[in-house]
């Protein structure tokens, strides 16, 4: 218990201050809107670079566990968006749902988490969750969110407009271009690095400040806002770590410490980068932000009670 409260409070800590500083009048009501375009054009894409220029092919490669804890989240990720899409909700508004049920926080509370629950030894799985969650399941659903757009608005030659909104989206640009320098046996220099590091270090508290000064804005929840939002944090909170358990234990076999990895790093709860998205496009920010903080919360006693188990 003392350990996952010790991995969730500085989010809390965050989305606290970016609240509080929003209520009192520290900063005004684009606050929230222009911090967060700082994460998604600078320091996400720099955090993704980085990220993926230091990957290690050895560390990387785990198909087991890639095929274990990918298969968690993209089952929950694709029936969230089918049941949206059944219920008459637009592809970005699914493409978004999705998301919320399908996309750990593994960079904020992921590492330190699993650091404090499993040891040094759960890093190298941790950083191939990470790359899955934040580079491919969030390349995914922005193909989706930008398809959605392109179709809503009836424009010809879909597809090319869609292709020219990928390849200027840097969310996308960063992780391909930061692929390269492994690939090329390239290294980055020291000034570059240190630049790196430096902005992509802002990603993670930006946007939880973003999203507590989302969060300040006074608005009315519906009954169908919130039962949303309890089906999604159900998804993440409880259907993906089952998925997840289930191959890793009976179809791939895993050990002992890669399965408890994947298991605890599927029931995190949802990170900041489906309000990111959210946010960015005006579409579903306020049933975003529920997730997010309702999922928080409510993990302390999920995450507590697998880690009871597990030992």
């Amino acid at each position: 218990m003392l350990a996952t409260l010790a991995a969730v409070l500085p989010i809390f800590s965050l989305i606290f201050a970016g609240w509080l500083a929003r209520r009192i009048g520290v900063v005004g009501p684009a606050a929230s809107s222009e911090l967060n375009r700082f994460v998604v054009y600078l320091a996400l894409p720099a955090l993704l670079f980085d990220v993926i220029a230091h990957a290690k092919w050895s560390d990387v490669w785990q198909p087991c566990f890639i095929a274990a804890f990918g298969i968690g989240a993209a089952l929950v990720f694709c029936l969230t968006i089918v049941v949206a899409l059944l219920r008459r909700r637009h592809l970005v508004d699914a493409a978004i749902d999705g998301l919320n049920a399908g996309y750990g926080n593994t960079g904020f509370v992921g590492f330190p988490l699993a650091v404090a629950a499993l040891g040094r030894e759960a890093l190298a799985p941790t950083l191939v969750a990470t790359i899955m969650t934040v580079c491919v399941l969030f390349a995914i659903a922005i193909v989706l969110i930008e398809t959605g757009l392109q179709t809503e608005r009836r424009g010809r030659h879909v597809v090319v407009k869609v292709g020219r909104s990928l390849l200027a989206n840097p969310l996308l640009v960063a992780p391909v271009l930061g692929a390269i320098i492994p690939l090329a046996g390239l290294g980055i220099p020291g000034p570059a690095e240190n630049f790196l590091k430096l902005l992509g270090g802002a990603a993670s508290p930006c946007a939880l400040v973003a999203l507590g000064l989302f969060l300040a804005t006074k608005r009315e929840a519906t009954e169908q806002d919130i039962g949303s939002a309890v089906l999604l944090v159900g998804c993440k909170l409880v259907l993906q770590p089952a998925i997840t358990w289930v191959m890793a234990t009976t179809v791939f076999g895993l050990s002992p410490l890669l399965t408890h990895t994947a298991v605890l790093l599927a029931a995190l709860p949802t990170g900041t980068g489906p309000f990111m998205l959210a946010e960015f496009y005006r579409r579903e920010a306020n049933m975003t932000s529920n997730v997010i903080l309702a999922s928080t919360v409510v993990s302390v006693v999920t995450l507590s009670g697998y880690l009871a188990m597990a030992r």
